[in-house]
């Protein structure tokens, strides 16, 4: 695919037509043509010893590799279960490693990642060290955690974005191909004081000219959990790319994409999107023309369309022609052949359209919130169920049904770390670390929110006594109170907030969560 001219005239189809019979009978090489020079830097890493990833290598093998982050909660849920892969009898036919990037996507620098990893125990399990970057790189991976597979011949053959199971990774190094929907496919996260329950992933697809570029583009977005091409939209079944192309069966190319709608919107989603089309071209995007090539949003909930438009409509102001971008429901998706995924990755110089660089630019501050934090129209609050189901029995108790945690049992009380606290309900923004100090009353106190807007006030009689309850904007979650007992050189105020109700994002993680637009306005830059 990646050396045939994918235009080519109708005087020239049948012609066409046997080169890509050629291709896919004889071809494999040619479609999946990659060098091992990507393996050889893999196995050129070590691990904070000094051990060369030769160590847990054997040649003839196939090789298992999760990238992984000390920022990610779902990563370090699952080091002593990824360790015990190492030494369990089903893997023996496979070598396993895991690389982390210090310095790369919000990670550790080199030495304090080091330092960090030594007060931990887990002896067994091969941690490469990649300060350069170049296997998350090689694999077009900005999702953690992450799964490279190579065969036993040392080339990338797959790049699996999320958990897996250990049925999962063993069915992918005994078939790099495997379905894994059909191998225990459902991904979790740990919640504490409960059972672990599913993530909060969302569905939305996107029709954007060539899908190798847009699903590579999407890869490399964080939060972005999974992306696949295929085709959407169309008056047949199941066509094939050739139907698609020759026999106008109405589909556009389209991907996928799956992601953490605790770190990323569907409004994120749709600013990443507008990033890298024309919107104004009907049926083309670069050198490609065709009705498959069109650009269009396909959404599966009804409510998810009033939030295309308003994209659409902001869009559209930048722009005098009018925009074809369709804003429809998603009528069928089918996965495109298995040489159409992760085609980039296969092929490093295949036929992109689209500036693949342009996923590492931050979104624009409209995104979520505006700098002067004045705007959260972007957040909203779940509904009962999933709160029932993403919240602790006491992060619900005291959001939702205005509880109060015991004093000096949080253990935000004691953090001092530079990051932001947003709502553990919907992530929306409301203080500071700059604003947090010592009080001593046993519960996180803060001198201010980030901006006024941010809380509401109630007046609360309970307990016989008159308070100013505060409740955070969007969600309503029941926060704390505010008390003017406060240090009087930053303005006399005590926001006394309920660390249950907060949640705490790390400074070094505030851009690959979406909130990297507050540091200018918290002073962190």
């Amino acid at each position: 695919m990646g050396i045939i001219k994918r235009h080519a005239s109708l005087a020239g189809f049948f012609g066409f037509l046997l080169l890509c019979i050629v291709l896919l009978f004889h071809g494999a090489n040619t479609v999946y043509a990659k060098d091992t020079i990507a393996y050889q830097q893999l196995l050129s890493l070590q691990d904070s010893e000094g051990n060369m990833a030769a160590k847990w290598v054997q040649k003839g093998q196939p090789t298992l590799v999760k990238l992984w982050a000390s920022w990610c909660p779902l990563c370090l849920s699952e080091l002593e279960s990824t360790q015990a892969w190492v030494t369990d009898p089903r893997f023996a036919n496979a070598n396993l490693l895991t690389v982390v990037s210090p310095g790369k996507l919000s990670e550790k620098s080199l030495p304090d990642f080091k330092r960090w990893y030594a007060g931990l125990n887990y002896p067994d399990l091969p941690v490469l060290l990649d300060p350069d970057g170049s296997v998350i790189k090689n694999t077009s991976v900005a999702v953690y955690p992450s799964w490279a597979v190579y065969d036993k011949e040392g080339q990338l053959a797959r790049v699996v974005k999320g958990s897996i199971t250990a049925e999962q990774a063993l069915a992918l190094v005994k078939d790099h191909a495997t379905d894994l929907k059909k191998v225990t496919p459902t991904f979790y996260k740990p919640v504490k004081n409960k059972t672990s329950t599913a993530m909060n992933f969302e569905t939305i697809y996107l029709a954007g000219g060539c899908f190798w570029g847009v699903e590579a583009y999407f890869e490399r977005i964080p939060g972005v959990v999974d992306v696949v091409s295929g085709y959407a939209n169309g008056r047949t079944e199941n066509p094939s790319y050739q139907d698609v192309l020759y026999r106008q069966t109405g589909h556009a190319e389209t991907v996928k994409v799956t992601y953490d709608a605790d770190l990323l919107s569907l409004p994120d989603i749709l600013q990443y999107y507008f990033r890298v089309i024309d919107p104004t071209l009907l049926n083309r995007q670069g050198n490609d023309r065709g009705t498959q090539y069109r650009t269009g949003v396909y959404y599966t909930k009804p409510a998810e369309k009033a939030i295309v438009q308003k994209a659409v409509e902001q869009e559209q102001k930048k722009y005098r022609k009018a925009l074809v971008v369709e804003n429809q429901p998603l009528v069928h998706f089918y996965d495109a052949e298995e040489y159409h995924q992760d085609y980039l990755a296969k092929n490093p110089n295949g036929y992109c359209h689209i500036d693949l660089n342009k996923a590492y630019i931050p979104l624009e501050k409209t995104a979520s919130v505006k700098e002067d934090g004045s705007t959260w129209e972007n957040f909203q609050k779940p509904s009962e169920q999933v709160l029932r189901d993403r919240l602790s029995k006491e992060q619900y108790r005291i959001t939702q049904e205005n509880g109060t945690e015991r004093a000096f049992s949080h253990e935000y009380d004691h953090l001092f770390e530079p990051g932001l606290y947003v709502d553990v309900v919907s992530g929306e923004p409301l203080f500071s670390s700059k604003d947090k100090y010592d009080s001593g009353c046993g519960w996180p106190s803060f001198t201010k929110p980030i901006n006024a807007e941010a809380v509401t006030e109630h007046k609360d009689f309970s307990y016989n006594m008159y308070r100013i309850e505060i409740r955070s904007k969007i969600a309503d979650s029941h926060l704390g109170h505010v008390f003017n007992d406060g240090p009087r050189d930053r303005g006399g105020l005590r926001y006394c907030i309920n660390g249950a109700s907060l949640l705490f994002i790390p400074l070094e993680q505030m851009d690959a969560r979406g909130y990297g637009h507050l540091k200018k306005l918290l002073n962190f830059n």
